[in-house]
């Protein structure tokens, strides 16, 4: 269905889950793919080495480290020769109620958990914007969330978080549109990932399941096929859109 043959794109947060499937995708389409992975290289590897064609690379960076994430957008597009997409999909999630939080434990969890989801993805959309400015094209699609609009009890800091990357994703969708560069995000509900099983498995699951009235979650396939038709060309006029993915389990 989607043809990226000839398209340079680094996916970040790329060794499991909606990254793993996003790149994948991408690959499937003709894309040469740069996979983003922080701790476990081998894990991205691991993908690499499952994708179809050939050109992908893997690169590393902390993306809470701002001198890390230029030096890994630089080594992505050295090898790509350029980058004509972005998925910003890098995050984490960690609970910490205010009842039940320590006060250190919440400045803490605040701190890395604005570090990571935040500003890690707007430092390398900075680092990548500068480039595509250059060739005056690109796609920059940001993964945010649900819980920035219906709210995040457990973890407020992750609700937060999203909730300011759809604001960055807008903002720099205006400041781009000249170069014809379009932003766009995509905010998904439970999707069934690593990250996320641990609780689907749970007493909780059901429960979890019937928010939707698909009575399911989202796979990270589907997920990954809204990235890629953000990222065709023909997307372009959806610059600034915030793209809800979740089953129907919360409509604004």
């Amino acid at each position: 269905m989607f043809n990226f043959q000839g398209k340079a794109v680094l996916v970040t947060g790329a060794s499991r889950g909606i990254g793993q499937a996003t790149a994948i995708a991408f690959a499937q389409a003709g894309a040469c793919v740069a996979l983003h992975y922080s701790q476990d290289r081998a894990a991205a590897v691991a993908v690499q080495k499952s994708l179809t064609g050939t050109g992908h690379c893997v690169v590393q960076a902390n993306i809470a480290d701002a001198i890390a994430v230029e030096r890994m957008a630089g080594e992505a597009i050295a090898h790509l020769g350029k980058i004509d997409i972005l998925v910003n999909n890098a995050g984490i999630y960690q609970e910490h109620p205010l009842d039940k939080t320590s006060y250190s434990d919440w400045q803490q969890i605040w701190k890395q958990t604005l570090n990571v989801n935040l500003l890690g993805a707007v430092n390398v959309s900075y680092c990548v914007a500068k480039f595509m400015m250059e060739q005056k094209m690109g796609r920059i699609i940001n993964i945010t969330s649900r819980g920035a609009f219906r709210g995040e009890p457990n973890s407020p800091a992750y609700g937060a978080s999203k909730a300011a990357l759809n604001a960055f994703s807008q903002s720099l969708a205006q400041h781009l549109a000249p170069y014809h560069i379009a932003v766009t995000a995509v905010a998904p509900g439970w999707v069934d990932t690593d990250m996320a099983r641990s609780i689907l498995e749970s007493s909780a699951g059901d429960a979890i399941r019937q928010q939707s009235p698909l009575h399911r979650v989202a796979r990270p396939e589907e997920i990954a096929h809204t990235i890629l038709f953000l990222a065709t060309a023909e997307s372009e006029f959806l610059t600034g859109g915030i793209v809800d993915v979740n089953g129907a389990s919360y409509l604004r």
